[in-house]
């Protein structure tokens, strides 16, 4: 690996991150989030197609998307790989290894992406002096297991239109989330990605972006995707406004 960057030539430390808010408690005080920073390794970005870290690679850290986005998937019995997930800036990966002291699955990057990464044994030196980073990662791993669970019903119970919907739905408020526009985003992943997280053929993928963008629902510009009327895409989806996962978004 590449050598380590320090820490305090970079302008961004912990307290400093604007993302710092969604990957990291919120009550820290200054000192905790100098003693997090002084554990955080920023090496160079990964490129587009470069793992992360790869299936039965031993866990030995977690790790905070500060850029870029991140696919992480299964291989399948085939050879094929199935995907179980995005990943986009403020949200922590590697909990799959804490388990059995290795990964269970392979993430890589969609596009440039910059790291930090949070060396375990350190993290739980830290998490020791401060509850509230343990409390934090136990909601964290919670949240994870509920969004695969959601995941799961979605495929079993929900129409090819309708995960379609949903999943930009959630792309919509992830963004949101992050301080950019709830409307107008870029899709860092390929239509053959999308097909093959929602269960669906890449053909059908296109066929419903279509039909959307006919309907005036979405606007589509190669990956440019501008959602026109959020209504009819969260009655596609079939929810009701007061569904978390489509609650009006204010840019």
């Amino acid at each position: 690996m590449s050598k380590v960057i320090n820490i305090k030539s970079i302008k961004v430390s912990c307290s400093q991150c604007s993302l710092s808010q969604l990957c990291l408690p919120r009550n820290l005080d200054h000192e905790d989030f100098e003693a997090l920073s002084s554990i955080v390794k920023r090496e160079r970005p990964l490129l587009k197609g470069e793992p992360l870290f790869e299936l039965g690679q031993p866990f030995k850290s977690l790790f905070a998307i500060r850029t870029g986005s991140v696919k992480v998937f299964l291989p399948t019995n085939e050879g094929d790989e199935q995907i179980v997930g995005f990943h986009m800036p403020g949200e922590l990966l590697g909990f799959d290894g804490m388990g059995h002291d290795s990964h269970s699955c392979s993430a890589v990057a969609l596009e440039s992406t910059s790291i930090c990464e949070l060396p375990y044994n350190r993290l739980q030196d830290i998490a020791r002096e401060l509850p509230s980073l343990t409390e934090h990662f136990m909601t964290l791993m919670s949240n994870e297991i509920a969004d695969e669970h959601a995941m799961m019903l979605m495929l079993a119970k929900k129409s090819a239109e309708a995960r379609m919907a949903t999943f930009l739905l959630s792309l919509s408020a992830r963004f949101s989330k992050r301080g950019f526009s709830a409307r107008q985003f870029n899709l860092t992943m390929s239509r053959h990605d999308i097909a093959n997280y929602l269960g669906l053929a890449v053909e059908t993928v296109s066929r419903i972006m279509t039909h959307m963008q006919d309907a005036g629902i979405i606007n589509v510009d190669r990956r440019f995707v501008s959602i026109e009327n959020m209504d009819g895409l969260r009655g596609l989806a079939g929810f009701t406004s007061t569904s978390p996962v489509c609650a009006e978004h204010h840019e």
